[in-house]
């Protein structure tokens, strides 16, 4: 600033240090989140039985889930908690295969294909999708959510036999 010859560079160079801060701080934010995604620790077993083990770490709690994924199923619980599950995901062209086994698990397991790569079930499902995605390492490429309402919802429950 002192070696600026004039106010109005001076005044450019304040503009430009908060445009760069920004971007700065946009970049350490995607750092932080990819680390967040990376940091998952994992540990995959395939046992005797067909059987896979998938042990995730998380905020320090141990969860352990095991499944045969061609017979992996949702129970449908007495009452409703009147919630509807999504599953997102937007899984890259090299990863085809996955992204087709994916589509084929969630139809499986009951979920109502809601668009292209949006599912959606009413039921308790979070287990399922954490091992899937971690069984087919696409974790980075697949959301889940969790809604209260949906604006088709006579039809979905319709689907689900929920009326």
């Amino acid at each position: 600033m002192g070696l600026s010859y004039g106010p109005r560079r001076q005044i450019w160079i304040l503009k430009q240090i908060g445009r760069e801060w920004n971007k700065i701080n946009q970049q350490a934010l995607n750092r932080a989140i990819k680390s967040l995604y990376e940091s998952k620790l994992i540990n995959i077993k395939e046992r005797a039985d067909g059987a896979t083990k998938i042990t995730i770490t998380k905020s320090g709690k141990t969860k352990s889930l095991e499944f045969k994924i061609d017979e992996m199923n949702i129970k449908k619980p007495k009452t409703w908690d009147k919630k509807w599950r999504l599953v997102v995901f937007d899984i890259p062209e090299e990863h085809k295969k996955a992204r087709e086994a994916i589509r084929e698990c969630l139809n499986n397991l009951g979920f109502y294909k809601f668009q292209k790569s949006v599912f959606i079930l009413p039921f308790e499902c979070e287990d399922e999708i954490d091992f899937i995605t971690e069984y087919f390492n696409v974790r980075s490429y697949v959301r889940s959510i969790l809604a209260e309402t949906i604006d088709n919802e006579l039809h979905l429950k319709k689907i689900f036999n929920l009326l």
